[in-house]
């Protein structure tokens, strides 16, 4: 004979899932197949939850150091324009050199520390004769960047490898105008190279320089 229970079958309460907040009634809407009781495994949503949370943290710190960042930048660049006149008007002594370009002869004042690679022609108001030059010498061949911030004419500027060939130039480039100008006025190579001479405008074509030229050097 059979036998009927009139036990009801144990039904599952609906549990909460904080990262989604909602609320679900059945695996399968969690897309977990396993149902212990009224316990659902929710490992997966667990490390989705973290995750989330994680993502969500990081994005509010960056957030936060954004408008920090911005002011640091214009801070510095402020600072670079309004330099008192007393570091202007410093007269900051290079040493002096020889190189030669194809057969010209230059006199060049050397910038080979951190500090003079710095400086070099900022605040100088007085061109260079187009027979001397500046050199910036640096430790190792690569991409190196000048900002012509604080310049106060046109330049022409060549940078050469550890060989003395020329790798990249530009003539008759412009200083920056403001502080935010940063894009127009500043010059890359595109290939390795280990010195930058700085010249005033009219240095190329006076010397006749073209990417076929090299640079010896006589003392640095």
């Amino acid at each position: 004979m059979d036998i009927k229970s009139n036990k009801e079958p144990q039904r599952m309460r609906p549990i909460t899932v904080n990262a989604y907040s909602q609320t679900y009634t059945k695996a399968s809407d969690l897309s977990i197949p396993e149902v212990i009781g009224d316990k659902v495994a929710i490992s997966k949503v667990q490390i989705f939850s973290k995750a989330y949370f994680v993502i969500d943290d990081v994005v509010r710190k960056i957030t936060l150091l954004i408008p920090l960042i911005i002011v640091a930048i214009i801070v510095g660049a402020i600072g670079l324009t309004f330099v008192p006149s007393e570091i202007k008007n410093r007269r900051l002594e290079f040493a002096q050199g020889e190189v030669r370009i194809n057969n010209n002869l230059i006199k060049v004042e050397i910038a080979k520390s951190d500090a003079e690679k710095q400086r070099w022609l900022m605040f100088r108001e007085q061109r260079l004769p187009l027979n001397t030059a500046m050199i910036l010498i640096y430790s190792k061949p690569d991409l190196y960047s000048l900002w012509l911030l604080n310049i106060e004419y046109n330049l022409d500027l060549i940078w050469f490898d550890e060989s003395g060939n020329v790798v990249y130039m530009v003539k008759n480039v412009s200083p920056c105008k403001n502080v935010f100008d940063a894009f127009s006025c500043t010059y890359k190579n595109t290939n390795p190279a280990k010195y930058v001479i700085a010249a005033t405008s009219g240095f190329i074509e006076g010397h006749k320089i073209t990417n076929e030229s090299k640079m010896t050097i006589i003392s640095i």
